[in-house]
């Protein structure tokens, strides 16, 4: 009985303990955030850390809309940006695995107009190099809808194209996701927002989407534009317009631009973890396969030479010593990250709904300073 009695009370000191050693460090990490905040005149932060495959940590500080006053919640959703392009890669990924198309397919087939550099028209370009962002298009013409790069549709077509030989350099384009897109549509028969609601959110059971009237309005956080020269923050009403008479007018294969493949995407950040855990894990979250192994070391893999694979990034420069892979977004106003280690399985999401902090960083420092404070408190 004695014996038991000491391993009950060494139990429940070590449980006190590892709580008070928990509310430390959670203690140290809100106090960081805040003065972070308060430098970079954050409006709102969202923040989800991932230990071991299970959220560690969540929480929310800050404004969700200034104008009302209004608190931000964990549970608020943003339009993350960017890093939507990497739903529309595991898209692919899993019409690559049901033998509907392939990484190298010709994108001239896969879209159903030309698609060639002007200056290489013997050289194909292909799905991976567009997904990759090595298929030397840019978005010079726009990218809000394909007639930018249709030649029948836009003269100027050509100006689409770089000098370089695709496969043989790098330039970040939104175009070639909302190309992606459309194949989407082509290859699966549903449509674009359908398509990754039935197959990627809904087996992980995320709330979010592309399609704006899907969504319940009131859990939108309105996004702050900065101008540094008046130092004022402006709402950004068209993060969520939703398009509601090009939708009317669809169509299928074409049209996709109008959901924003390439950044489109509402989701919470403690949803947006769930999804990154699944690609920390492989493809695999909660027992929910959604892409296989050999797809999800596909999309980590480096293929451009600043450590661009197939909508996820290889980044060596965000916390020091450690190389992360994920993504990060930036449009009207807001900056977000995700970023996960895929052999100490820990990861971290932060969202900003506007800050001051200068858009020209290609590492924003409010993300960066959060990240690494999320690393240090929690994480380590």
């Amino acid at each position: 009985m004695k014996h038991v009695l000491q391993k009950f009370f060494s139990s429940l000191l070590l449980f006190f303990l590892v709580a008070v050693s928990t509310y430390g460090q959670v203690q140290k990490a809100e106090e960081a955030i805040q003065a972070i905040m308060q430098k970079h005149d954050v409006v709102g932060l969202s923040v989800a850390v991932v230990k071991k495959g299970e959220l560690a940590y969540v929480n929310a500080f800050g404004l969700k809309d200034v104008e009302t006053g209004t608190k931000l919640s964990p549970d608020d959703i943003f339009r993350i940006a960017s890093i939507s392009k990497s739903f529309s890669a595991t898209a692919i990924m899993q019409l690559v695995e049901a033998g509907k198309l392939s990484l190298e397919d010709d994108m001239s087939k896969l879209v159903g107009f030309k698609v060639r550099n002007p200056k290489y028209p013997e050289t194909p370009i292909t799905l991976k190099m567009v997904l990759s962002h090595t298929s030397s298009i840019n978005d010079s013409q726009g990218y809000f809808t394909l007639d930018a790069i249709n030649p029948a549709k836009n003269p100027d077509w050509a100006q689409c194209y770089n000098a370089y030989e695709p496969g043989k350099g790098y330039e970040y384009c939104n175009l070639n996701f909302n190309m992606v897109g459309t194949i989407i549509e082509k290859m699966s028969g549903e449509r674009f927002d359908q398509y990754v609601k039935q197959h990627i959110l809904d087996p992980l059971g995320l709330y979010g989407g592309y399609a704006v009237d899907s969504l319940d309005a009131s859990l939108f956080t309105t996004l702050y534009a900065y101008d540094p020269l008046t130092g004022q923050f402006t709402p950004s009403p068209s993060a969520y317009a939703p398009r509601r008479e090009e939708i009317r007018n669809y169509v299928m294969g074409y049209s996709t631009p109008v959901f924003s493949p390439t950044g489109g995407m509402k989701l919470s950040a403690p949803d947006l973890a769930r999804y990154m855990t699944m690609h920390m894990q492989q493809g695999k979250y909660k027992g929910t396969r959604i892409i296989s192994k050999k797809s999800a070391r596909a999309m980590q893999q480096q293929i451009a030479q600043n450590g661009y694979g197939l909508a996820l990034m290889t980044e060596s420069n965000l916390i020091p010593g450690k190389t992360l892979k994920g993504h990060t977004g930036s449009a009207y106003g807001l900056y977000s990250a995700m970023f996960f280690h895929p052999k100490e399985k820990f990861g971290i999401v932060v969202i900003t709904n506007g800050c001051s902090a200068p858009e020209s960083d290609e590492l924003n420092k409010v993300i960066v300073e959060t990240v690494n404070s999320l690393y240090q408190t929690i994480v380590k």
